[in-house]
């Protein structure tokens, strides 16, 4: 009996083991991703924070991430919402860091530069966001494809 108890946690121990590493692969960079936004702040110089929808900063509800090549887009089939470049992608402590700009709408100043982190250990998300005189942050979380 006590045998079997030990096959029973040395197989628990392996499969915990193995199903963390493939859920790391599946958030270096080498598969498309599907990201979810669950929380958008938006800051002010003033000091005010105020949780905003994130279609009122016209980001969709979902974004797919194209490694190959190198871009966000909406994930909605339909929108219009222009692709982002992917600038630069790097790894740092156990995070996959992703970074950006872009100009927005002709002829406005609302040009701003992002930088997402997404954990390799848990999908997690958090997208930061400036441009002249606002900031953001968002919350969301990473499904691979």
């Amino acid at each position: 009996m006590k045998k079997i108890i030990w096959i029973l946690y040395i197989f628990i121990a392996v499969s915990l083991v193995t199903a963390s590493a493939v859920k790391a692969e599946n958030f270096d960079g080498s598969k498309p991703l599907l990201i979810s936004i669950i929380r958008a702040i938006e800051c002010t110089p003033e000091g005010s924070c105020r949780e905003v929808k994130p279609e009122t900063i016209q980001l969709p509800q979902f974004l797919k991430i194209d490694f190959k090549q190198k871009v966000i887009l909406p994930a909605a089939v339909g929108d219009e919402t222009p692709a982002t470049r992917i600038e630069h992608q790097v790894f740092i402590d156990g995070k996959l860091i992703l970074q950006g700009a872009e100009d927005g709408y002709e002829k406005m100043r609302d040009g701003l530069g992002w930088t997402m982190a997404i954990s390799k250990e848990t999908g997690q998300v958090v997208l930061t966001a400036s441009g002249e005189q606002v900031a953001f942050v968002v919350f969301g979380a990473a499904l691979a494809l």
